[in-house]
């Protein structure tokens, strides 16, 4: 079942990020590893500048979950992760079709360049990698990440925003 997450799930959610983004771990720049990847105060930070998590949840477990976050004229997947046991079952794949569903507007997400899988995700979903010149102009428009975040990371974004913008995904 795909739903709304509420204050009641908050240790679930910090416990899912975290337990998740281990795949981080000697794959992204070191500088830009820390432990825990995400802390609570950050975590709760993300939820007051208006990130909205969405779970997906099987017999009253939490297994997956995506932030959605409103931003000028698109949106922003942000923080999106499932349970290491529950990878490669659906639950992701599932969560982010319902969450684009729902929307009307454009979506971008950002990732490490260096998560192939995460990126190889969002393009089986229909997401294409944007340009490299297009990533760094949109990271700094709709994200607050410091520069080394921008050198190290990619964008995709769905069908809605490149017929928007009449732009041409970047083949990889």
């Amino acid at each position: 079942m795909i739903r709304p997450c509420d204050q009641h799930d908050f240790e679930a959610i910090y416990a899912i990020i975290n337990e998740a983004a281990e795949a981080y771990r000697g794959v992204i720049p070191a500088d830009r590893w820390h432990e825990p990847y995400m802390p609570r105060d950050e975590l709760l930070q993300e939820i007051e500048a208006g990130v909205v998590f969405w779970g997906s949840e099987e017999a009253g477990e939490l297994l997956a979950v995506m932030g959605l976050q409103p931003v000028q004229d698109v949106t922003l997947i942000r923080h999106a992760y499932v349970r290491t046991a529950k990878q490669k079952q659906g639950f992701g794949g599932q969560l982010l079709t319902a969450l684009c569903q729902q929307r009307e507007q454009p979506i971008l997400v950002g990732t490490w360049a260096a998560a192939i899988w995460a990126i190889r995700f969002y393009e089986k979903h229909g997401f294409r990698l944007v340009s490299p010149a297009e990533k760094d102009r949109l990271l700094k428009k709709y994200w607050s990440i410091p520069p080394r975040q921008i050198e190290t990371s990619v964008v995709l974004g769905n069908q809605t925003w490149f017929r928007r913008y009449r732009l041409v995904p970047q083949n990889n």
